[in-house]
């Protein structure tokens, strides 16, 4: 027998048991009250079903691999905003430049500086120069890569500046020599970046004359001014190459979870290299 209309029990939210609601979830059918409802293409839907889809839906992703985000380049950003703090605290406390610089002779006992180096720079000019740089080619290459493997590509090609300078760098107590002289700036990585986008703009098929041109320019002006640290320029540079043919390598569906990995084993080259470099060097030539 029926139940009279008036006595069939109200339909509630499952996630709120004291709220009526005569409004469907459009794809699993359950009530959802106004808390809970989410806008869809026909009606609403319930927030488990909203989660659901997002955890099932494959995210798409870039011609090499990366995840598409809304074009922001969130990375370069940050980098941006550090290098720029660090800066302004190089104006406050001048010790901070000679404590986290790159110095060949100080690497082996002090190895943060591999890497502290890049944020690190001199004049304005010097931090203004670098950070432009980084924004044009950072705003390209981040949605392309995606912002982890950006951010991996960066970081290996910052530390691969500071190993150039110190694979080309002779032992020396000399003052002048590029053994115990300090070198700050994002170049190094910067430079990473062009020799990345070289390869993976041939790769795409896209032009890559104006980049060489600045790569080119760049590279005059590292070897005929003095004060730039070209050791790292081309540490950086060539570190960008790689890791670039890696990417590009591995940009295949059924290769991509392999590129953080790659990466990962550029570094290693990097510090088998390093421990090379220092196995050789006589201990009155270390700090």
């Amino acid at each position: 027998m029926t139940e009279p209309a008036a006595y069939q029990q109200a339909p509630v939210c499952p996630r709120h048991p004291d709220r009526v609601s005569y409004v469907s979830c459009q794809r699993c059918g359950r009530p959802v009250c106004p808390e809970c409802q989410r806008p869809a293409a026909v009606g609403v839907q319930c927030v488990d079903c909203v989660r659901e889809s997002a955890r099932t839906t494959r995210m798409p992703r870039t011609q090499l691999g990366g995840r598409v985000s809304d074009g922001r380049p969130l990375v370069t950003m940050t980098i941006i905003g550090a290098c720029v703090a660090v800066w302004l605290l190089q104006q406050v406390i001048p010790a901070v430049t000679g404590s986290y610089a790159f110095e060949p002779a100080y690497g082996k006992a002090e190895p943060y500086r591999f890497i502290t180096a890049a944020f690190l720079h001199g004049p304005i000019f010097h931090i203004a120069f670098n950070m432009y740089a980084l924004w044009i080619v950072g705003s390209y290459l981040e949605p392309l890569l995606g912002r982890l493997r950006f951010a991996a590509l960066y970081v290996v090609c910052a530390i691969g500046g500071s190993v150039g300078s110190l694979l080309l760098a002779t032992p020396s107590l000399d003052g002048r020599a590029s053994w115990v002289t300090a070198s700050v700036g994002a170049s190094g990585a910067v430079f990473g970046l062009f020799g990345a986008l070289l390869v993976l703009n041939r790769h795409l098929g896209r032009p890559t004359g104006g980049i060489w041109a600045v790569v080119l320019i760049n590279g005059v002006i590292g070897f005929t001014v003095q004060g730039i640290a070209w050791q790292a320029h081309l540490g950086g540079f060539i570190t960008g190459l790689l890791c670039a043919v890696i990417l590009v390598a591995t940009s295949g569906k059924a290769l991509r979870r392999l590129q953080l990995p790659a990466l990962a084993a550029v570094l290693v080259l990097l510090v088998l290299a390093t421990v090379v470099k220092y196995a050789g060097v006589s201990p009155q030539f270390l700090a």
